[in-house]
């Protein structure tokens, strides 16, 4: 018992640590609610993309930002849209060329990697960067993961555990989708 006891303590730990709010989050996660509001003004979307559990945060964020939020959101999650543009420039490419389909300069790109080194991901980046999408990442594990250094807004979460990274992520987007709606209690309708 106290085994389990002292790995919940420290687990439970570990996501506090990125729960307390400093100024740099601060001021992080408010770019990323204007980028987001300047993107709904233009008259584009935010387009959140991840693979695997990040993939699943996307699919989550996109639908909240545009239902409860009133900020057209998007997520490149389906399975023929992926099968189709992998079978035909490869899996590391299939997001850039999604998002160079469906994108638009007015639109703000979201980028969760836990590692921050998925090809596909990073490719999609390039892609953005050439059409003059706006971006914001979320990664962790390593400092000098590649996708920290890509965005016009880089968030990262100093810690190696899937779990509490993909958590974390989630909980900072989340935290600006309500940001915008401007209170944490609404009803689901």
């Amino acid at each position: 018992m106290t085994n389990d006891s002292e790995f919940l303590k420290d687990y439970f730990g570990r996501l506090e640590t990125f729960a307390h709010l400093d100024d740099g989050l601060f001021e992080q996660l408010t770019a990323v609610r204007d980028l987001w509001l300047k993107a709904r003004t233009a008259g584009g979307k935010v387009i959140f993309i991840g693979n695997g559990g990040s993939a699943g945060i996307a699919a989550h964020l996109a639908i909240d930002l545009g239902k409860n939020g009133g900020v057209p959101a998007a997520c490149f999650n389906d399975g023929a849209q992926i099968t189709c543009l992998a079978n035909d420039y490869g899996f590391e490419n299939w997001i850039a060329h999604a998002l160079r389909i469906q994108g638009r300069s007015s639109d703000t790109l979201v980028a969760i990697s836990s590692s921050g080194r998925s090809p596909n991901i990073l490719n999609a980046i390039k892609q953005a960067r050439e059409m003059g999408v706006s971006v914001v990442t979320c990664s962790a594990m390593d400092a000098g993961n590649p996708l920290r250094a890509s965005g016009d807004i880089n968030l990262w979460a100093d810690s190696c555990a899937y779990n509490i990274v993909e958590t974390v992520h989630q909980f900072w987007m989340m935290s600006v989708i309500d940001l915008i709606i401007g209170k944490a209690e609404y009803p689901a309708n």
